[in-house]
């Protein structure tokens, strides 16, 4: 027996866990990974950099006490926030697909399987344009670790810029060395051929070619490297659609790591998160002359920036 006025179905549930784009287009759960087990409301400690860093004195006197040390944590209160949308699918169209006949394999899609799918990639690009907001924005890192490129500095200069001098110096500037090299797919385009970068990791003279996210990783010493590619529509509704990329013309060096945000451990950033994502369906009698079905897809959320000074940004990274 259904506990709530919203039955959660067990088969629309999994298309909503399971349906997603593909990992090169959408990367909100890689840069700012989910940290399960948290409440609806959650808190977590913010300790000040300088108590991890100040050497105390240890000596002890023979019939003396150790030093005795406070640090000064500050207690941080969040909540989760829901996000959900709702289409509305007439019973006309749901009956008309369960008297179709259909082939032993593959065929028509279910409406409301469809309804579900689409909502989902919905949410999730709304996450991923919530998250790019976020990591490629400048007041999301402390003032030491962000810097603005322009004209010759822009990596799109193949003649007098040197991407490979600037991400090896921004590496060493935050507390926490980054792990994660994150980039618009403007910027990485230009950067993977940028004639420096071809020359560093392959050793080509000639100054042509590309290089991979792979070898870019390992050049760098970092755990990967991440591109966002997802487009989102910017006009208005009603408006002819104008495409554009979700994440900008920038790059970010981040230290991310879930395991640690469940530790206390210093982390850029991560995604609280209450239950898991949710699908189901509830009955609208009185829309369409057979009635209709209303379908829910819907998640609790927050992502979280914990640590501004373990990560490193470059604003307008090309033109």
């Amino acid at each position: 027996m259904a506990t709530t006025a919203f039955p959660v179905n067990p088969n629309l549930t999994a298309i909503a866990i399971g349906y997603k784009n593909r990992d090169v287009d959408l990367i909100a759960d890689l840069v700012l990974p989910r940290v399960g087990r948290t409440g609806k409301l959650f808190r977590y400690t913010r300790y000040a950099a300088a108590d991890a860093y100040t050497v105390p004195s240890t000596r002890v006197a023979r019939r003396a006490e150790p030093t005795v040390l406070e640090f000064g944590g500050t207690l941080v209160a969040d909540e989760c926030l829901d996000y959900g949308l709702d289409d509305i699918v007439p019973n006309d169209e749901i009956i008309a697909w369960e008297e179709m006949q259909k082939p032993s394999s593959g065929g028509p899609v279910s409406p409301l399987a469809k309804s579900t799918s689409l909502l989902t990639s919905l949410m999730m690009l709304d996450r991923e344009v919530r998250v790019a907001g976020l990591i490629f924005a400048s007041t999301s890192y402390a003032a030491a670790n962000r810097t603005t490129l322009s004209g010759t500095s822009q990596w799109s200069d193949f003649t007098n810029s040197n991407p490979v001098q600037a991400i090896m110096a921004a590496l060493d500037v935050p507390l926490i060395r980054p792990n994660t090299l994150v980039f618009g797919q403007a910027t990485w385009t230009q950067l993977r051929q940028h004639p420096r970068m071809v020359t560093a990791i392959l050793g080509n003279q000639v100054n042509a070619g590309a290089v991979t996210r792979e070898q870019v990783a390992n050049f760098f010493e970092v755990q990967r490297v991440v591109v966002g590619a997802g487009f989102v529509n910017t006009a208005r509704k009603g408006q002819a659609a104008s495409m554009a990329r979700v994440w900008g013309r920038h790059a970010a060096a981040l230290f991310v790591s879930p395991d640690l945000a469940d530790a206390d451990q210093p982390t850029f950033g991560f995604t609280a998160e209450f239950g898991t994502r949710i699908a189901g369906t509830m009955d609208e009698p009185k829309m369409g002359l057979r009635g209709s079905v209303r379908i829910r897809v819907g998640e609790s959320v927050k992502e979280v920036l914990a640590a501004n000074d373990a990560g490193y940004y470059f604003e307008n990274a090309v033109a």
